[in-house]
């Protein structure tokens, strides 16, 4: 090892002593999906406003492999997963483990879609980069193996965030396993949680939580739904609740309320609720829309659960709920006129920003009230958004489908700051750290900031 890539090690290997400790530097990375809060905000940010491919780019690095999940960064260290198709069939090569059993043949899609099943082994692999160069430090092969599904065409099945809390990493391949490893991609357990049955076959998406020592899994899926608690340095499973829902990609959200953590799960029954120490359901809500994917967001004792596939549905759930609060007063208020699909919102101030379906038209409500501040207004050079909302030093970040990336002012008037295409499209959400924006494209993890 070189002197210079030992203070990379010595500085990414720092860990945290304490709660304490690991709360205050959670504040200056991304340590999991959502940031620092689960929310999309990065309190301590402050990355540029405009930027192009000769413009503000630090670095911009070629990621071997394919993947939509959003990376994270801990210290001096970017870790991100892909997948990659060896093209190799079970057998070809020696100490090829044996694949899981594949159906024969595609499963068919809606409206006449489908989604073949692959026959190729593929690898399922955790990266880990400089952060201040992009240089790769670490690759570790989680698993390889012939994927038991198919996904969607724009999806893929490298899809969930790792997660850390500064002295482990937590990753999830979904059917092929939940990793805990530590930060050097040393696997320390696995578990299997059996062969997800998604809908349609369109691949999974919901990324692990990682929260005071304990993981959480979301397993919605056609063939028996359930969430699972494991315990984060061994992979024992603590507790699991069945759920009574189809194929959802939505990731928990945890939130504290009166001392007690809570963890909210949106579907397209029901939003629910659990105790994160027992799993004990405290609440639930119906009226939701379809295929739910947003990550929930809250703020004074409020959740706000977002559903828009074939029906809107936002709903702002009080936390001190309990039990069934279905057309109840526990629910402050609820709009059906406009909900994202894919993306999930930010709440900065007392502001809700949110997409509507998969299109570039932005909404500002009121979060007390869901009083329109404006929308849905149109955002240049954006047609159709996957990645979700990031707020950081007064600014609103949306990135389309095409590469480009609308920077607004947050507040109650529809203000656009700057428009940012670069060359590839982009499906993960943007990754804030410091003074850096961080988007994985197609092809290219970008590291943005001022020149």
């Amino acid at each position: 090892m070189t002197l210079s890539a030992f203070f990379v090690w010595a500085a990414a290997s720092v860990v945290p002593q304490s709660a304490d400790d690991f709360d205050k530097a959670r504040l200056d990375n991304w340590h999991q999906w959502r940031g620092p809060d689960g929310n999309g905000l990065a309190p301590r940010g402050d990355p540029p406003v405009e930027w192009g491919e000769s413009k503000n780019i630090r670095w911009k690095v070629e990621v071997q492999g394919a993947g939509s999940a959003t990376p994270i960064v801990w210290g001096e260290r970017i870790f991100l997963l892909t997948a990659s198709d060896t093209g190799r069939k079970p057998g070809d090569a020696a100490g090829t483990p044996a694949p899981k059993p594949a159906p024969p043949a595609g499963r068919p899609g809606g409206r006449g879609m489908s989604t073949p099943v692959p026959t190729t082994l593929y690898r399922f692999e955790i990266l880990c980069l400089d952060r201040k160069t992009g240089k790769e430090i670490w690759r570790r092969t989680a698993v390889e193996q012939v994927p038991h599904e198919g996904h969607h065409p724009t999806h893929g099945y490298a899809s969930a965030s790792p997660a850390t809390d500064g002295k482990r990493l937590v990753v999830s391949f979904g059917s092929r396993g939940v990793f805990g490893c530590d930060l050097e991609g040393n696997v320390s357990w696995k578990v299997d949680l059996g062969d997800m049955r998604t809908k349609v076959g369109f691949g999974e998406g919901s990324s692990p939580v990682l929260h005071a020592g304990s993981v959480l899994v979301n397993w919605d899926h056609e063939a028996g739904s359930f969430i699972v608690c494991l315990d984060a340095a061994t992979g024992r499973e603590k507790w699991r609740q069945a759920r009574d829902e189809g194929t959802t990609w939505v990731t928990p959200f945890v939130v504290d309320h009166a001392g007690v953590a809570q963890v909210v799960v949106n579907a397209s029954k029901r939003t629910r609720s659990y105790e994160f120490a027992t799993g004990k359901l405290l609440w639930e809500c119906g009226g939701q829309a379809q295929n739910p994917i947003p990550t929930p967001v809250a703020r004074e004792g409020v959740v706000y659960c977002m559903t828009g596939y074939r029906g809107f549905a936002i709903t702002a759930i009080r936390l001190d709920s309990k039990g069934d609060v279905t057309d109840s007063p526990q629910v402050a208020w609820k709009r059906t006129d406009v909900a994202p699909y894919v993306a999930s919102p930010i709440l900065a101030g007392d502001l809700l920003y949110f997409t509507k379906e998969r299109q570039g038209l932005l909404s500002c409500v009121d979060a007390a009230t869901g009083e329109v501040r404006y929308g849905s207004e149109r955002l240049p050079g954006i047609d159709t958004v996957y990645a979700s909302l990031v707020g950081a030093a007064g600014r609103i970040y949306i990135v389309g489908r095409n590469g480009t990336t609308a920077v607004l002012k947050q507040g109650p008037k529809f203000e656009v700051l700057a428009t940012n295409p670069l060359a590839e499209g982009i499906d993960a959400s943007p990754v804030v750290v410091g003074k850096h924006l961080y988007l994985r494209g197609a092809k290219h993890l970008y590291c943005i900031g001022a020149e």
